[in-house]
């Protein structure tokens, strides 16, 4: 036999229904803001980036322009080697004196060192009559 009885409707609670769309507007809210969060940092990480790039530039190309700008009485000087004939009682220090430059050497011992070493003379001391040597100048007459 069949038992006829009618279940009574259950009570159902619909406020859960309120509950459950708060959680997921809640949610919701906390994934945009952290969404929002990440786009900031990343706008925040390429505007420093683009300074620091701009400020590179800016340094490497203001360095460039100054050290690449030469004062108006600059004259160039041009290094040159000429050929001189040793004659008797002439040492090297004595030739070397009428073609040494301050401006290019720090003493005339620089400078005679390497009119030594251009003409392989092992002691300056020991430079005979009738020898050719080579010694370096300078001018500011471009030959």
């Amino acid at each position: 036999m069949m038992n006829n009885t009618i279940c009574a409707p259950t009570n159902h609670n619909y406020s859960n229904r309120t509950t459950y769309s708060n959680i997921n507007s809640e949610d919701r809210i906390r994934r945009n803001k952290i969404r929002r969060q990440r786009i900031v940092r990343r706008q925040f990480a390429l505007l420093v980036f683009f300074i620091t790039i701009i400020i590179i530039l800016g340094v490497f190309f203001g360095t460039t322009l100054l050290t690449d700008a030469q004062s108006d009485d600059y004259t160039p000087e041009f290094k040159y080697y000429t050929t001189v004939m040793v004659h008797e009682g002439d040492t090297i220090t004595k030739l070397a004196t009428q073609y040494y430059s301050e401006n290019h050497y720090t003493d005339i011992n620089k400078y005679i060192h390497e009119v030594c070493s251009l003409n392989r003379i092992s002691d300056s001391d020991k430079v005979k009559a009738g020898e050719c040597l080579i010694m370096p100048y300078y001018s500011t007459e471009f030959k």
